[in-house]
């Protein structure tokens, strides 16, 4: 029987409007609206110094965020804290276990943070992957004004920008440098260049606790300009019309303690010359020259005034610390405010009025501290001390990412977001 041309055409409107209903009924994939991130580091940013009545800018984004006390990770050091930062990997997991360390498939070769061969050589970075790479294998354009780890090529990739480390930058001067990458125009089109997330590093707090103490005018002096880079940041994100619409992370690496110079241990009347290779300071490692072990370990190894020595597999538990291979076979820890001088030709030692980090991370004066602000974060939050390794997943989680296998966990840290 055939249909007459008026039902015809009914019966075609009606399965069209079942397709188109059908169709309306799919998931559509739809654009991720990710807010962009800054994430900041104030280096030897003790917990306490919050308190201090210094930094307005900075408490004006913690009462109006979430902020808490963090516990860095052993050895409580600037690369190997800001590496878990953003990998949220301990040292022991992520290769980077100190300032200064060897590895045994590079005989002779000593990383150090003033080597910039060895600083910008993937080779050491290549144990973890830091949220930049992952950020970029997943579409996210990160600039880097500094951070360590940041000008190496790891798992064969680098941050969309990046730039070679300065020391002593003025934190006005960190801080134009960064907001300038958000005004870059590529092909014409300003938002195609601009960064999705940015990390911005400031060294003043750090040098000042070094060179004074922890309690000196010089910090306060340091705190205060930290914290009119952060007033001038806000400022220039307002200009740009993009406040509001950027989550803000601000994180130490550790805190700071005074220096108690009866304390400090000289290596030299511990160890015959020339009897082991060492490395570090307030924790320092010891390898034996061939045919000095039982010396070494006689030496080292027995109850000392102001530090105490392991067999790296004997290290603490608590300290998560001992397995990777480049650990020393010895490890002694200087009790806070100590010192594990080594033989120098000049007879260098640290600066009695000074203050130093590296011990242990629960001695209340190494904790730092983390402030997070912006459309994604919880007002008025106080976080319960962590550890470092919870920014990691904190990060990810903000930038809509997927994020690597670490140590970290989000849960400890969960409360200071609005969409836990």
């Amino acid at each position: 029987m055939q249909m007459g041309m008026k039902a015809w055409r009914l019966w075609v409107c009606g399965l069209a409007a079942l397709v188109l209903s059908a169709c309306a009924s799919l998931p559509v994939s739809q654009p991720v609206e990710r807010p962009t991130l800054i994430l900041i580091s104030i280096d030897g940013w003790r917990a306490d110094y919050h308190a201090r009545g210094l930094t307005p800018n900075l408490k004006y984004l913690a009462d109006n965020g979430a902020t808490g006390a963090m516990r860095p990770s052993f050895p409580s050091l600037t690369f190997p804290n800001h590496y878990t930062l953003v990998t949220g990997k301990r040292p022991d997991h992520h290769g980077i276990v100190g300032n200064t360390m060897r590895d045994p498939r590079r005989p002779g070769v000593t990383f150090k943070l003033s080597d910039r061969q060895q600083v910008t050589d993937g080779f050491w970075w290549n144990d973890a992957v830091p949220f930049w790479v992952s950020a970029q294998q997943q579409g996210v354009r990160v600039a880097t004004l500094f951070w360590p780890g940041s000008e190496a090529e790891i798992h064969g990739a680098r941050p969309a920008r990046y730039a070679e480390f300065e020391d002593y930058l003025p934190p006005r001067t960190v801080v134009d440098r960064g907001l300038a990458w958000f005004d870059v125009s590529e092909a014409g089109v300003a938002e195609a260049g601009r960064p999705q997330a940015l990390t911005l590093y400031f060294s003043d707090v750090d040098h000042a606790g070094h060179d004074f103490g922890p309690d000196s005018p010089e910090v306060a002096a340091s705190l205060q300009a930290v914290d009119d880079g952060i007033g001038h940041l806000i400022e220039g994100l307002k200009a740009r019309g993009l406040w509001g619409r950027v989550n803000i992370v601000i994180v130490g690496d550790h805190g700071m303690t005074k220096h108690r110079p009866e304390t400090f241990i000289k290596v030299a009347d511990l160890l015959p010359e020339g009897s082991a290779t060492v490395t570090g300071s307030q924790v320092a490692g010891f390898t034996p020259n061939p045919g000095y072990k039982k010396t070494v370990e006689a030496a080292l190894l027995k109850p000392h005034d102001h530090m105490q020595c392991w067999r790296k597999g004997d290290i603490p538990a608590k300290f998560h610390y001992g397995k990777h291979g480049r650990v020393p076979p010895i490890v002694c820890l200087a009790q806070p405010g100590g010192y594990i001088v080594t033989p120098s030709k000049d007879g260098w030692m640290p600066k009695p009025q000074g203050g130093s980090h590296g011990y242990d991370p629960y001695f209340p004066e190494m904790h730092t501290r983390l402030i997070a602000f912006g459309p994604d974060i919880r007002s008025g939050v106080t976080l319960d001390t962590f550890d470092n390794v919870n920014v990691y997943p904190l990060i990810m989680r903000l930038l809509r990412l997927k994020a690597e296998p670490s140590d970290g966990r989000l849960a400890d840290v969960r409360p200071a977001l609005k969409r836990p």
